[in-house]
């Protein structure tokens, strides 16, 4: 099999001059791509959320939605008594009273009557097995509704399906408000009431009331379950339900200015959730009765407050008419003052009831209010009209003026007596009779074939499209994150020609990864030996071609292979392409000068003393260090020797400088491997001895900045670096990258017919 590379690595290839970093721009190909690349790990979330969506639906208790109609009309209500004074303006009309009642169905008074005709501050349910307890219980009253199951292998302590309690009175202290007590049924009706850890508060018998003496009361008046079946009880506190019930009703107003408004409760119980909703609805329009009858009940209050007074200024009047009379002889006002009379008594007593009105109008608005002002603009214009008729009843003689002042204060007082009278006549009625502005449109009702949460369909479908866009929204964060170099583009855009791309190689990774490779075994993992027909290795050949034609550029036969940070695959680069360039009749020196951490050692199979180290201080001489690789007879090696304290100071020895002039004649090329470019200085340092630099860069790890940066720090040190080589290269799923390879592999013969 051979490998053709459309490499861009030819030595008359100029790269450009520009050194620019690609911006961070969205390329709609390289997201899809990445995508693609990606898929089953897509695919593998997005059947997680499937298979959790489902088991979800199995698993949750359905609820089950009760909704109701409620009409508020925005007239007032009219009830005998109540209708203003024909001369009195009315109150304004609220266009909108929903918005208001909306508030007062979900009140505290409203819910607090509802909680107490429910006892919905007492909870009561059955212990179910974790997790399938629920469901397998649902199944089973499927199967036998209304019957008992029995226990399940034998656990009694669970309820399984069918059980049923009914508390009628539940006294607790305080301290045990709010406080999970279990219940545990015995035999023939008995049950025990235990704390939370377990010790008996109180036994009893279905039917009785049952009491410790220490202020716990309970009376159980159904109780259905498995003798040992336990049952969680609690006794809430009546904000907590109030506050849970206000939170899990909806009100909402279907309209605008409709005066319709819905209400909607889910429960876990289909019968609960009626019952609530039913409570609620009768409570509040019996509260709106309530609120009508209150207004006429205040009045009729206030008349009734007024009558004794007006009942003694009448008796008093009389008396002071009487005894007038009696004194002057006179018995009553002359023909022609008598229309004077019945004027002065009319206004008198117009004013007398809008006093009255006053009186309650002044309850309900303040002096600045319009109804209040119209109403004594009235009283004022009556009060002129009474002045004026003074002045004319002024011109009579004394005896006249008297009896006729008499006269009137007795007629005014008992029109006002008789008014109260007939007022409280009408207000007790209204009391009794009063009615609202709110009626129920349609009662509480609840589907009981379709419960209102799982939609199995929806929860599914959702949960599914929820996570194929997670998974998605992973992939590409990550890849935002990583940002490594993923074309060789973004290498030659900062002046780098690209010498080879290097395919990931599975093989590669796998003879890397075998047991014992830190073991001085004796055993090459070289995958120029182990499999040398891998795309890898066609790659290093190109690579080992473009170095060819470039040798006569060089002012030397040395070759240093950098990289900008470590995990690159800058050893396994240089060990392959010594032995491909050894294996091609050339002669090759392979030297490991990364003194600290090299590993050039493990994969030839050797070991890592009487090397490097010990020969630039003059432990060893050259003979000692320089090794032969076995499998190829041109291949020569030195290892990193012994880790010395001072690595760097040990490559500016002159013997260093010594050593390379003396050991690069004898060999055609000399390759030497250098630890990573930014992480220590010894790159820059070898690099003033090499003929050629080249740079290994990772794809998909390698930043462009990181790649800028170490070039530019070979650079101010005055190493040239030549070129990049792309190493560990996948194929995208869009191919967008120059390098493209094809398996090329040899056609055997057909067997010769016989």
């Amino acid at each position: 099999m051979s490998t053709h590379v459309i490499s861009r690595a030819d030595p008359a290839y100029t790269a450009p001059a520009a050194t620019a970093v690609r911006d961070d721009d969205i390329d709609i190909p390289t997201l899809v791509s990445t995508l693609n690349d990606n898929k089953w790990a897509i695919l593998v979330g997005t059947l997680a959320f499937f298979v959790a969506a489902t088991v979800y639906v199995l698993l949750v208790t359905p609820k089950y939605e009760a909704n109701a109609v409620v009409q508020v009309e925005a007239r007032p209500p009219t009830v005998p008594g109540l209708s203003n004074h024909e001369n009195t303006p009315a109150p304004p009309i609220v266009d909108a009273p929903a918005a208001t009642e909306t508030q007062l169905l979900t009140s505290r008074r409203v819910l607090g009557e509802a909680i107490e005709r429910l006892d919905l501050d007492t909870v009561a349910r059955p212990v179910r097995m974790p997790v399938i307890g629920d469901m397998v219980a649902r199944a089973q009253q499927r199967l036998d509704a209304g019957d008992l199951a029995p226990p399940f292998l034998g656990l009694a302590s669970y309820g399984w399906g069918g059980e049923q309690i009914g508390i009628g009175r539940f006294d607790l202290p305080e301290q045990l408000t709010g406080i999970n007590l279990q219940l545990v049924a015995g035999e023939r009706g008995r049950y025990q009431l235990l704390d939370p850890e377990g010790n008996t508060l109180l036994e009893g018998r279905v039917g009785q009331v049952a009491s410790n003496g220490r202020g716990i009361t309970l009376e159980v008046e159904r109780l259905v379950a498995n003798p040992g079946t336990r049952f969680d009880v609690k006794r809430l506190n009546s904000m907590a339900i109030m506050s849970e019930l206000k939170n899990d009703i909806t009100v909402t107003e279907q309209g605008r200015n409709s005066g319709i408004i819905a209400l909607t409760y889910a429960n876990a119980d289909p019968l609960r959730a009626k019952q609530v909703l039913d409570q609620l609805t009768q409570a509040y329009v019996r509260q709106n009765v309530a609120r009508n009858s209150a207004e006429a009940a205040k009045r009729l209050q206030f008349v009734t407050e007024q009558l004794p007074k007006v009942r003694r200024e009448l008796a008093d009047a009389q008396q002071r008419l009487n005894e007038f009379q009696s004194r002057t002889q006179t018995m009553d006002v002359g023909m022609q003052n008598k229309a004077l009379l019945d004027q002065s008594v009319a206004l008198e007593t117009s004013i007398q009831q809008l006093q009255v009105q006053r009186a309650d109008i002044a309850s309900k608005y303040t002096p600045e209010h319009p109804v209040y002002q119209s109403l004594m603009r009235q009283i004022g214009q009556f009060e002129a009209k009474k002045n004026q008729i003074s002045g004319r009843i002024g011109n009579l003689p004394d005896t006249q003026q008297g009896l006729f002042r008499l006269n009137r204060d007795v007629e005014v007082i008992n029109q006002t007596y008789a008014n109260l009278l007939d007022q409280a006549q009408q207000l007790n009625i209204a009391a009794a009779s009063a009615v609202g502005n709110a009626r129920v449109i349609d009662p509480a009702d609840v589907n009981m074939d379709s419960p209102s949460w799982p939609k199995p369909l929806l929860v599914i479908a959702g949960g599914t499209l929820l996570g194929a866009m997670l998974m998605v929204a992973f992939v590409l964060t990550r890849q935002m994150f990583r940002r490594g170099v993923e074309d060789p583009v973004d290498i030659e855009l900062l002046g780098l020609p690209v010498y080879a791309s290097i395919p990931f190689s599975a093989k590669g990774k796998q003879i890397a990864a075998q047991p014992g490779q830190r073991r001085r075994d004796g055993k090459q993992r070289l995958l120029a030996f182990r499999s040398p027909s891998d795309l890898a290795m066609e790659a290093l050949r190109t690579l080992r071609t473009s170095l060819h034609f470039a040798r006569f550029e060089m002012k030397n036969n040395i070759l240093m292979i950098a990289a900008p940070s470590p995990g690159v695959g800058k050893t396994f680069v240089c060990a392959n392409l010594a032995v491909t360039i050894a294996q091609a009749g050339q002669r090759v020196l392979l030297i490991d000068a990364d003194m600290r951490r090299g590993t050039l050692h493990q994969a030839l199979g050797t070991r890592s003393e009487n090397g490097l180290s010990e020969l630039i201080s003059g432990q060893i001489d050259a003979t000692t260090a320089v090794r032969t690789v076995p499998g190829t007879d041109n291949l020569s090696f030195i290892s990193r020797g012994a880790v010395p304290p001072n690595p760097s100071e040990l490559l500016m020895h002159p013997r260093f400088t010594a050593l390379l002039d003396s050991l690069a004649p004898k060999y055609d090329i000399v390759v030497i491997d250098t630890p990573p470019v930014l992480a220590v200085t010894d790159a820059a340092v070898i690099g003033h001895h090499i003929g050629t630099c080249l740079m290994v860069v990772r794809w998909g790890l390698n930043q462009q900045r990181e790649i800028a940066l170490a070039k530019q720090r070979l650079e101010q040190n005055g190493v040239e670096v030549r070129g990049a080589i792309f190493n560990a290269v996948q194929k995208r799923g869009s191919g967008q990258y120059a390098y493209t390879y094809y398996d090329y592999q040899p056609v055997r013969d057909p067997a010769p017919a016989r």
